[in-house]
């Protein structure tokens, strides 16, 4: 089996970039640009985007993105470019505008340049859309043709965002060493289409040491908005290392079993990051980790204000017939839970996620 990694092929990080996207889509020859945007985002820095572009004299569509990351939405975008003239695809704004934006440069055959405004997922270095239904449930990875043109993490921007999305942030790529270690001791294949490579594997510890050095201060600094370097280092960490890190390391249970919560209405709420978090604990359990793993991660989550509890998840009181619906989908035909090591079954995790409920209401 090959070994595959995956990346971008140009990783820009700094402050004022959002003035620069212009430029950016100048080297990449664009002739007319379509951007997919948080409306929030437009309404702060609509003005920048725009003259950022006409100094280019690059003519630009702006489009709200509205609704859920679904092939509905992304279909209906493709149809809209038709004869527009429009040969790159820009997306600016979170994980979901910017899955968005990949699925819709997919299927129009064009190139994208992302530009992530908050660093709540590793979404943007990624060949991979994570798809929803209209209503908000997990349907489908879609894997790409090739991963992201450009991605631009403007750091100044992402300091002034809720610090709850960069926790969130955190929470995802808190994910990502655990996974990918798993995936190596049972040679899965990665959604890169190979197994994993010693630099998938190294971005993925590091992206967790870096993590554990700076996510304390660096969620003291965004919250006075300021971008120093623990903040940078952390925009790195959730955005790069962890999005080099799980789609050439690969996914494994905390993933799986994170889709699988998707289906619990009550928790729809509660963001991506979040939720994997801990179903990140729940991973650690599931494969009989070292009790100072488990413990130092769950130590983390509660410092990072992570859930670590059903409660937290909004899951409290929740019938474990329920939790059960949840953990057979984790276990379903295509799920990253086939990864792991091991058999898994979906009483294992129910298990799993109980007592990772138990251990985090300890230490709360």
């Amino acid at each position: 089996m090959s070994q595959i990694i995956y990346s971008p092929s140009k990783y820009i990080q700094g402050s004022g970039e959002i003035t620069r996207l212009g430029v950016y889509c100048l080297q990449m020859g664009a002739r007319g640009a379509y951007a997919i945007v948080d409306p929030y985002i437009i309404s702060l820095y609509g003005q920048e985007i725009s003259k950022g572009f006409a100094s280019e004299q690059i003519p630009l569509l702006l489009r709200e993105f509205k609704g859920e990351c679904s092939l509905v939405q992304v279909d209906q975008i493709v149809a809209e470019l038709g004869s527009s003239g429009v040969d790159v695809i820009v997306g600016i704004g979170g994980g979901k505008t910017l899955d968005t934006a990949k699925a819709v440069s997919h299927f129009a055959g064009l190139p994208v340049m992302l530009v992530p405004t908050v660093a709540s997922t590793d979404a943007p270095c990624s060949a991979l859309s994570v798809l929803y239904s209209e209503s908000g449930e997990f349907d489908r990875y879609l894997p790409l043709r090739r991963s992201p043109d450009i991605v631009v993490a403007d750091v100044e921007i992402i300091a002034k965002a809720p610090v709850r999305l960069l926790a969130a942030g955190m929470g995802d790529a808190l994910s990502t060493y655990y996974e990918a270690r798993a995936c190596s001791r049972s040679g899965a294949v990665t959604s890169a289409g190979g197994t994993g490579t010693l630099a998938a594997l190294a971005l993925a510890r590091t992206c967790l040491d870096t993590l554990l050095a700076d996510g304390a201060q660096a969620l003291q600094d965004a919250a006075d908005g300021r971008a120093t370097a623990a903040v940078e280092h952390i925009v790195e960490a959730n955005i790069y290392l962890s999005g080099i890190g799980f789609e050439s390391g690969g996914l494994a249970a905390a993933h799986a079993i994170h889709n699988g919560l998707t289906l619990l209405e009550e928790c729809r709420t509660v963001l991506h990051g979040e939720k994997v978090a801990f179903t990140t604990l729940v991973q650690l359990i599931l494969e009989g980790a070292a009790e100072a793993e488990i413990t130092g991660a769950v130590d983390f989550c509660r410092g990072a204000g992570l859930p670590v509890t059903l409660a937290e998840l909004r899951l409290a009181g929740v019938a474990q017939d329920r939790l059960l619906y949840a953990a057979e989908a984790s276990c379903s035909e295509g799920s990253p839970m086939a990864n792991m090591p091991f058999a898994v079954t979906p009483q294992q995790v129910l298990e799993a996620i109980l007592e990772a409920d138990r251990r985090g209401a300890k230490v709360s």
